[in-house]
């Protein structure tokens, strides 16, 4: 739609004034059901009205709530528009503050004169009202708002094709840009087109993009300007020091907490695995032995975190002879060089438990893109040869399984297509990150244990 147009048909309205609107209904509606909750759980539970010590216990859990909910953003803009986002930070919230409050009773000594039974229930109801609150929320602004809580407008001024759901496309008008410099009342077009914006985005050759910053600023909106080259290079942020403005293109992909919960999971399940499976181990290690005298490991060099090598353990499942240490070949069904007890553990996925021991040094993760041998090709070419975008998969450790092994992607890469949607799911996994996925993958792994392509 051209801008003049724009400006004519539209009637928007700030969706600021509609968002706070929003905040403070599910901030009352919430306080309500917190209130209401107990009432109705010391009714449920005493029948009778709340004590003077049940009354006491909402005054000091709401509020406690309140902080941390708005410190965990229960009333944010992200929470108006996802709805999985909402009920888990709300329920994160919740559960916090209740929490909070035994600990305090509890240094207080305080807790023996009020029902337990009566908090976890009105817990329990808090939460099943705010759910509900936020369920009727989510689809009331899809309805009415058509899912839009923020007002985005897309200027195109002849660069490059962006396709942005939910935005408004305009298209600028090339005199009237070129005016707006010297001419006011050209410029104000440009600030009513941009009033009440959120976000003012515009798609500009290079030689305008000052001349688009200029009016942005003026107009006082969230201006962005789409730039290209800063599309190649991949720019995720622009930090200022010294007068300076650097590009950021590269950051981890797990902060400090993400990483310690990730570890904390390796743990909790490594060292309990390596105590439960010490016989299969003992079993397994025994078979090796006896049937060619060889030795028990197959130790092999693969590329881990930030592009580092590390020793990698399997349960040797080749001749000793035909060893492959550089990985150049990939296994084949009745591949000559693997033993009888060779086929067996690798048809079960058994030769991959010393990678276990692996993840205790913090080589590997459970959960992770699999590590893979340095010489392994796909129709003939190493793997970083087939995408450039290989070596991206080794920000995060690699792991003993993955996203792409539960979809069935493992056994020999035949293909260039083989590799690709392996890497596609490692970098999928990469980017998607959290601990309930790597729980969820985990549990999908016991499914693909003994899989056709395993051999």
């Amino acid at each position: 739609m051209p801008l003049k147009d724009y400006l004519e048909n539209s009637l928007r309205q700030p969706m600021e004034h509609r968002r706070i609107q929003l905040y403070a209904m599910l901030f009352l509606f919430d306080i309500a059901i917190l209130f209401g909750s107990f009432w109705l759980a010391a009714s449920l539970y005493l029948e009778q009205a709340p004590s003077l010590r049940s009354i006491q216990v909402m005054q000091f859990t709401v509020p406690i709530f309140a902080v941390i909910a708005i410190y965990n953003k229960v009333y944010s803009v992200e929470a108006l528009e996802n709805l999985k986002y909402s009920v888990f930070r709300m329920v994160l919230s919740v559960l916090i503050a209740a929490m909070v409050f035994l600990v305090m009773t509890f240094y207080a000594r305080s807790s023996a004169d009020f029902a337990r039974v009566t908090f976890s229930l009105a817990i329990g109801i808090s939460l099943a009202g705010m759910v509900l609150l936020r369920v009727l929320t989510y689809f009331s602004v899809r309805s009415r708002f058509g899912g839009k809580v923020r007002n985005v407008l897309l200027i195109d001024d002849g660069g490059p094709k962006v396709d942005l759901p939910g935005a408004d496309l305009v298209a600028a008008d090339a005199d009237l840009v070129e005016q707006a410099g010297s001419d006011p009342e050209k410029l104000d077009i440009l600030g009513r087109t941009m009033r009440n914006m959120d976000r003012v985005i515009v798609s500009c050759p290079v030689e305008r993009r000052v001349f688009w910053t200029r009016i942005m600023r003026a107009a006082g909106v969230h201006g962005e300007v789409i730039s290209e080259s800063l599309q190649e290079l991949g720019a995720i942020a622009l930090e200022r020091e010294y007068g300076w403005s650097f590009l950021v293109v590269s950051a981890g992909p797990l902060g400090l907490r993400d990483r310690l919960t990730k570890r904390v999971i390796d743990l909790a399940v490594t060292i309990p695995a390596l105590i439960l499976l010490s016989p299969v181990i003992a079993i397994v290690a025994l078979l090796i032995k006896l049937e060619d005298g060889g030795p028990i490991f197959f130790v092999q060099p693969r590329m881990g975190q930030g592009n580092c090598m590390f020793d990698m353990l399997k349960f040797r499942s080749m001749k000793v002879a035909k060893l492959d240490t550089d990985g150049a070949r990939s296994t084949s069904r009745n591949d000559d060089r693997v033993t009888r007890i060779g086929s067996f553990i690798r048809k079960t996925s058994i030769d991959e438990i010393p990678q276990l021991i692996n993840v205790l040094r913090s080589e590997m993760s459970l959960v992770g893109p699999r590590p893979h041998a340095l010489g392994s090709l796909a129709n003939e070419k190493l793997f970083w040869e087939v995408d450039s975008d290989y070596w991206q998969r080794h920000s995060l450790k690699p792991g003993l399984t993955g996203l792409a092994q539960v979809r069935g992607f493992r056994g020999a890469t035949e293909t260039e297509g083989h590799l690709t949607d392996r890497l596609r799911a490692d970098l999928e996994y990469i980017r998607n990150w959290s601990p309930w996925g790597d729980l969820k993958i985990l549990f999908a792994t016991v499914r693909v244990l003994i899989h056709p392509n395993a051999y």
